[in-house]
């Protein structure tokens, strides 16, 4: 799921391990994933155990899943990924880790079983590690957004954030992860940009998974990058993480999910599951910020955000911000996908020019 395979392995390594990195996710991860699944099962489910297929043949013989509560089907992901191994004859252990309920105690467990490594002191510092690593990770996607909008030389930004992953995840310590992220901030401050450039700014949210993974979405930070726009994340790992596993006397100001999950509440009453309410409430912030656009992602047969679909016609008639949908599956066409994302940031570059006019 994008880059938090670095955060990971960091902690597997601090403690000792033998573990596997699958290779990023490729036709051939869908197309296995695809083969075993349900065939009305979302798309990061087919993701998720393809990677798995694939962490198998490569070796592991143990795999770590987050279980989930409520009405999203993250929760049936483990009982169905478990029997679907099973059935194609691999005797694989499942570590299920629900997050939920038992927050970081419930890793602390998990990081111990799978790496049977029981030094307490070990496991703190690889969650802490974990933890610290996330949230630089959402930073330097945040620097990189940047410059990759206003870079004078296509690609030299994605060079600086190719060797800026590196030196993270050679970090094996806070300390050290947080030097990294300012060296890496040193290497795209010596970039060449348009400062003056006029950048559109398109919030991105919709479905976790799809978000973050770039395989998933097709790149659609970069390619809307390539179109000169800059893009802000507004789902994050670091959100969920920060919310659900850092104590709460490390909560020092409200949440994302706290402070978006209220502005929705004018448009939905209820939560419906997955990151529905995050959806909705981000659509409505970048109303209010006055946000060129948003762009919405989200699964192909994902109830909650089918639901926060259909409700964003309200928002965009209610807070006067431009929301394109975008349903992701396995029968997903680049070319169409990109048309789709030049028509819709022409759009809001010419109601940008209306409202300037109008002025």
């Amino acid at each position: 799921m994008g880059n938090t395979y670095i955060a990971l392995a960091s902690a597997f390594r601090l403690l000792g391990a033998d573990f596997v990195v699958p290779p990023y996710s490729t036709k051939r991860t869908l197309n296995l994933g695809s083969k075993h699944s349900p065939e009305v099962v979302c798309l990061p489910y087919k993701l998720v155990l393809g990677n798995y297929l694939e962490a198998i043949e490569a070796g592991a013989d143990a795999v770590l899943m987050i279980d989930s509560p409520g009405t999203c089907r993250l929760g049936q992901y483990s009982d169905m990924a478990r029997n679907a191994i099973r059935d194609m004859g691999y005797d694989t252990k499942f570590i299920n880790l629900d997050l939920y309920k038992g927050k970081v105690f419930e890793l602390y467990n998990g990081f111990r079983e799978a790496t049977g490594n029981n030094n307490p002191v070990d496991i703190i510092r690889a969650i802490e590690l974990v933890l610290v690593k996330i949230d630089l990770l959402d930073e330097l996607d945040n620097v990189y957004s940047y410059y990759r909008a206003r870079e004078q030389k296509k690609g030299s930004a994605k060079r600086i954030q190719t060797k800026a992953l590196k030196l993270l995840d050679e970090a094996m310590t806070p300390g050290e992860s947080r030097k990294a992220l300012k060296k890496s901030v040193e290497l795209f401050l010596g970039l060449a940009i348009n400062e003056h450039k006029p950048v559109l700014n398109v919030d991105l949210t919709g479905e976790i998974y799809v978000v973050i993974d770039q395989f998933s979405n097709m790149d659609v930070e970069n390619e809307l990058g390539r179109l000169g726009v800059q893009v802000h994340r507004k789902i994050n790992l670091s959100n969920w993480t920060n919310a659900f596993l850092k104590p709460v006397l490390f909560k020092l100001e409200e949440t994302h999910g706290e402070k978006v999950k209220k502005l929705a509440r004018d448009f939905i009453k209820r939560d419906v599951g997955g990151d529905a309410l995050e959806s909705i409430g981000d659509a409505v912030n970048a109303g209010n910020n006055k946000t060129d656009g948003v762009i919405h992602l989200l699964p192909f047969t994902c109830m909650p955000e089918i639901i926060s679909q259909n409700i964003m016609h309200n928002v965009t008639k209610a807070n006067n911000i431009p929301v394109l949908s975008l349903v992701m599956d396995e029968f997903t066409g680049k070319a169409g996908f990109v048309t789709r994302l030049e028509a819709f940031v022409d759009l809001i570059e010419r109601r940008r020019e209306l409202l300037l006019n109008n002025c």
